[in-house]
């Protein structure tokens, strides 16, 4: 009863809403397309039909447990944020290939923007949307679109563009399409395109304005947890979606930090730490982001988050598989950098499309130094996998500095937590204990919780939650100082 997408792959995984045990599911392959080098995209029309086929090849899985698609009474989606799609909402096509989140084309149209602010200062807008200047962020990848693309200039002038991130242009088709689909966001997504004020949960004129974008293109904001329209076609026709969540707060919700103070962090290509701060939009001083955590229910108030975002971290593994060949498969990091006792004093920063939170310094760039002639590859090995974890603890230095928020528990998701040396390497590092879930991919759990308590759905008690199987890692040497006692 869930869909989730990231940079490479759908998932469609259905739950057990009593249980929350994973059934069965079913992923595809989404491909990446780089027209120049630091551009990716992907084709909106390709993560539509893999999203369909996915659902139908899960749904067959249903059958041949003796199960029947009646009893999916719900759909939630968790999609990789930040990525920019725009369409004709008369013919349903894309004007343009969906420019992802780890695309890095709109870097000078960043730039240009901090010019244009008075104080020339990036943050000059963190006080209404939380959020720095970036090409991160969709309002500026919607910024270099009507700059470059007379098609999409065009189609705004004409009145028929729609601009959404996955979990717009997904819910638009499958509730309709050019034929009545429902173009809605929920706050989560919404707050992190730079154009909702982050208090008021709306669509803010002067954000709007700033950045020179219509907002008749933007599709309404609605909370993360409330049935947005029924799928009108399909194995699932008639099925309520009734979740939405960005992958990043979907997990939190996956990982049920529903009180403020608790915190998880997902290591897939990049790494995201997000601390839930309750019902406060706390602004970071120290390079973090102020971001809606969930919103479960029209009535119900938006819980927030700081967030911190790193945009290498397993993509550090997967640079030494294919860029420096010293690793076969990613998976064969740990044995290698298990294989050592320490770096030998040598030190990786995976940079490669700059540094993101708590630095945002978009030109600086990867090294790897204090190599010797005693420097093998099990040493790199290691040194990409203590990345991994300082980055981390930037992130939790800048979360006390904000805060004054000391942490003892992390709770961890994502396809690099199954690195055992890594998760312990994590715990040592950040001194204090680290919780792994048994099921890697939280943000599928989220969203499949925001669609089954919903109200009108009400299949999932979010008050009685069966407990996860997780294990524990614990600090294996003395605290190296980051936290007070």
């Amino acid at each position: 009863m869930a869909t989730f997408l990231n940079e490479k792959c759908d998932w469609f995984q259905i739950f057990d809403s009593q249980t929350a045990e994973l059934i069965t599911y079913h992923q595809q392959e989404i491909h990446q397309h780089h027209p120049k080098a630091g551009w990716v995209e992907q084709d909106p029309r390709e993560i539509l039909k893999s999203v369909r086929d996915c659902i139908q090849m899960a749904v067959s899985n249903l059958h041949a447990l003796e199960m029947d698609s009646s009893d999916i009474k719900a759909v939630g989606i968790s999609n990789q944020r930040d990525t920019t799609i725009l369409w004709d909402k008369k013919t349903g096509k894309p004007l343009h290939n969906a420019i992802t989140w780890l695309d890095m084309r709109a870097t000078e149209t960043a730039r240009m923007l901090i010019k244009n602010c008075a104080s020339g200062d990036k943050d000059f807008l963190r006080t209404r949307c939380g959020l720095p200047i970036s090409n991160s962020f969709s309002a500026v990848k919607l910024r270099w679109l009507l700059n470059n693309k007379k098609a999409v200039r065009n189609a705004v002038v004409d009145g028929d563009c729609l601009f959404g991130n996955v979990d717009s242009w997904l819910v638009w088709n499958l509730t309709g399409g050019p034929h009545g689909g429902r173009h809605v966001t929920d706050v989560t997504n919404a707050s992190r395109t730079m154009l909702m004020h982050i208090n008021k949960l709306e669509w803010d004129f002067d954000l709007c304005k700033f950045f020179g974008l219509p907002m008749d293109i933007l599709p309404e904001v609605r909370s993360s947890s409330e049935i947005y329209g029924n799928f009108v076609d399909g194995i699932l026709k008639g099925v309520p979606i009734s979740g939405i969540l960005g992958n990043q707060q979907a997990a939190l919700l996956g990982q049920a930090c529903f009180n403020k103070g608790q915190a998880k962090s997902t290591y897939g290509t990049g790494c995201f730490f997000l601390t839930n701060t309750g019902t406060e939009a706390m602004l970071s001083q120290h390079g973090l982001l102020t971001t809606v955590a969930f919103k479960l229910g029209s009535t119900e108030p938006a819980c927030y988050a700081l967030e911190g975002s790193v945009a290498v971290a397993g993509g550090a593994i997967q640079w030494l598989q294919h860029n420096l060949c010293i690793l076969k498969d990613v998976s064969d990091v740990e044995a290698l950098a298990d294989s050592v006792k320490d770096t030998h004093g040598c030190y990786f920063v995976p940079a490669f499309s700059g540094l993101s939170s708590p630095y945002w310094m978009p030109d600086a760039r990867g090294i790897i130094c204090g190599l010797s002639q005693f420097t093998t590859k099990a040493h790199i090995a290691r040194a990409a996998l203590e990345a991994v974890c300082f980055q981390t603890r930037d992130l939790l230095e800048a979360l006390e500095y904000d805060c004054d928020m000391c942490l003892s528990t992390l709770w961890v998701d994502g396809g690099m937590t199954r690195n055992k040396l890594l998760m312990q390497m994590l715990a040592d590092l950040c001194g204090f204990t680290i919780v792994c879930p048994s099921m890697p991919e939280m943000s599928a759990l989220g969203a499949a919780m925001a669609a089954g308590s919903a109200e009108g759905i009400g299949v999932w008690d979010l008050d009685d939650l069966t407990a996860i199987t997780a294990e524990m890692y614990h600090p294996s040497i003395s605290n190296i100082g980051m936290y007070c006692e």
